[in-house]
C-alpha cells in the first residue's frame, strides 16, 4: 500500500473522511485527487448510504469521481467475483464512455475492479464487447442504443446494483428516453438509481418521477461558469476569424486549445484554415470512423496535436487538465452548450481562457445576449488588433424592451498583458458592417 498520500484539507474534509476502502484511496491520491469538490464532498456519502440521486453540477466540477468512488469502493469491499455486473452506467456518447472508462482505469490501480466501455463500431468491436460481457466485468459503461443490442441478445444483468446516468440532460435532447427506460426494465427492480445531470429542465424531473425512488437531490451551481476561466469575445465578421485565431496563438505557448464550431462540416472548413496558416491543428467529427477518432484524441491528449476542433459533442466527452484556451468559432445556440464549452479548460483548479467570435447575425448576437442572461455577467468585449480591423457592433434584441443594445468599444484589447492595440477608425481592412435585423440578403454569415 502507498505510504506518500498528500492530504490537503479544506474545510476540514478529505477523502479519508468518507471512509473508503484504503486500495481505493491509494488510487485517488497517486492520481492527485487531493481534496474532494462539493459536489463530491455531497454526493459520495449519499450513494455510499445506497440513497437514490439526482445532482445537478456544471462540468469541470468533479462530478465523475463522485460517483465512480462511492460504487468502486462498493464493489471492492462486497462479495462480487467479477462474474456479474454491478453497475450500469450510461452516458450520451462513445466519447465520454471512454472518458469515464478511462478514470476508472486510473482509480482502480489498486484494486481489482474491472470496466469496459460499450459503444459503436465495426462487427470485431460489437463481438469484443460481447465477449468481454460473457466474461464478466464489475462495471459497464455504455452508450444507450449498443447497450440495448447488448442486452436484447442476452448480456447478463440480472444481478445489477447500479444504474448510473451521467450527462442525463443530453441524453434526453438526443432522443434516448425510451431507450433508457427500455434498458432499465432489463434490470433487476431492487437497485441504486443515480442521475446526474449539468442542467435540470422538466424532462429530467420527469424521467426521475419515472426511475428514481425518493432521490436525493444535489445542487451546485446550475449554469454558472468557473471562476477560473477567464472569458471575453470579439465581434468579428466569418472572413476575420482566421486571423484572429493566428493572433492569439502568438500571445502565449499554449499547451492545448479546443476549437467549438456549429456543425462538423464547420469542423472540417475550420480545420483546412487553421492548416493552411500553419497551424498544429485536427478536427474530430463523425465523418471520422471510430479508430480515426480515437487516434485523434489520443494524438491530442498527447499533445503532438495542439489545437482540436469539434462540434459540440466532445464538449461533453473530453477531460483534459492542459486544455488552456477554448475557442467558440461561432456562438452556441444553446447557452448550455456555451458552458459546458468552457468547462474544458480551466479543470482540476487550473486557470484557463475561453474566447468567443461573435459575428454580425442578428441569431448569434442574440444568442450571446441569453448566454449572458444565463451566467449573470456581462461578457468583455475588446476592441479588435488594428491589423485585422474593425469588426460589427454587438447590437442583440433584447427581450424585454425588443430594442437593440449597442455596445460601444472603448478598451484596447490587451493580448497576454503585453500587447496594446489602439483603435484607429480608419484601418478597417475595407469591410462593411452588414447587420441586417430582418434576416435578409445581407445575411450571409448565419451559421
Amino acid at each position: 500500500m502507498l505510504t506518500n498520500k498528500k492530504i490537503i484539507k479544506i474545510n476540514n474534509v478529505t477523502f479519508d473522511n468518507f471512509d473508503l476502502n484504503d486500495d481505493l484511496l491509494d488510487g485517488i491520491y497517486s492520481m492527485n485527487f487531493n481534496e474532494p469538490t462539493p459536489i463530491q464532498e455531497q454526493a459520495i456519502p449519499a450513494i455510499l448510504d445506497n440513497k437514490d440521486l439526482i445532482a445537478c453540477a456544471q462540468t469541470g466540477t468533479g462530478k465523475t469521481a463522485a460517483f465512480l468512488l462511492p460504487i468502486m469502493h462498493q464493489i471492492h469491499t462486497s462479495d462480487y467475483d467479477g462474474t456479474d455486473t454491478h453497475t450500469v452506467i450510461i452516458v450520451p456518447t462513445r466519447e465520454l464512455a471512454l472518458q469515464i472508462d478511462y478514470q476508472i482505469q486510473g482509480l482502480s490501480y489498486f484494486t481489482p475492479v474491472t470496466s469496459i466501455a460499450v459503444y459503436g463500431g465495426d462487427s470485431s468491436s460489437f463481438s469484443n464487447q460481447r465477449n468481454a460481457l460473457k466474461q464478466g466485468v464489475d462495471i459497464i459503461v455504455a452508450t444507450p442504443g449498443k447497450l440495448l443490442s447488448h442486452l436484447n441478445i442476452g448480456a447478463n444483468v440480472s444481478k445489477v446494483k447500479n444504474l448510473i446516468l451521467d450527462e442525463a440532460d443530453r441524453m434526453l435532447d438526443m432522443g434516448f428516453h425510451e431507450d433508457i427506460l427500455q434498458i432499465a426494465s432489463h434490470l433487476p427492480k431492487q437497485r441504486q438509481n443515480i442521475f446526474f445531470s449539468a442542467t435540470m429542465p422538466p424532462k429530467i424531473r420527469t424521467l426521475a418521477k419515472e426511475l428514481l425512488k425518493n432521490p436525493l437531490e444535489i445542487n451546485i451551481a446550475i449554469s454558472k461558469t468557473s471562476k477560473n476561466v477567464t472569458q471575453k469575445a470579439f465581434l468579428l465578421y466569418d472572413q476575420q476569424k482566421g486571423s484572429m485565431v493566428d493572433y492569439l496563438m502568438t500571445l502565449k505557448e499554449y499547451e492545448s486549445v479546443i476549437i467549438f464550431t456549429s456543425t462538423k462540416q464547420k469542423v472540417n472548413e475550420v480545420t483546412q484554415l487553421l492548416k493552411k496558416r500553419k497551424l498544429n491543428a485536427e478536427g474530430i467529427s463523425s465523418d471520422l470512423d471510430q479508430k480515426e477518432r480515437e487516434d485523434v484524441l489520443l494524438r491530442f491528449k498527447g499533445q503532438q496535436t495542439k489545437i482540436l476542433v469539434g462540434t459540440d459533442i466532445i464538449s461533453r466527452g473530453i477531460d483534459i487538465d492542459t486544455v488552456e484556451l477554448v475557442i467558440n468559432f461561432d456562438v452556441p445556440k444553446d447557452p448550455e452548450d456555451y458552458v459546458h464549452r468552457i468547462g474544458r479548460t480551466a479543470r482540476a483548479s487550473r486557470e484557463g481562457e475561453a474566447i468567443t467570435f461573435i459575428n454580425e447575425n442578428y441569431k448569434e448576437q442574440n444568442s450571446f445576449s441569453r448566454i449572458e442572461q444565463l451566467i449573470g455577467m456581462d461578457i468583455e468585449k475588446p476592441q479588435n488588433p488594428n491589423f485585422i480591423g474593425n469588426g460589427p457592433e454587438y447590437r442583440p434584441v433584447t427581450k424585454k424592451s425588443g430594442q437593440k443594445r449597442s455596445f460601444n468599444k472603448n478598451k484596447n484589447y490587451k493580448g497576454g498583458g503585453n500587447k496594446n492595440f489602439s483603435k484607429n477608425k480608419s484601418n478597417n481592412s475595407g469591410y462593411k458592417k452588414r447587420y441586417n435585423p430582418g434576416g435578409g440578403p445581407n445575411n450571409n454569415n448565419q451559421s
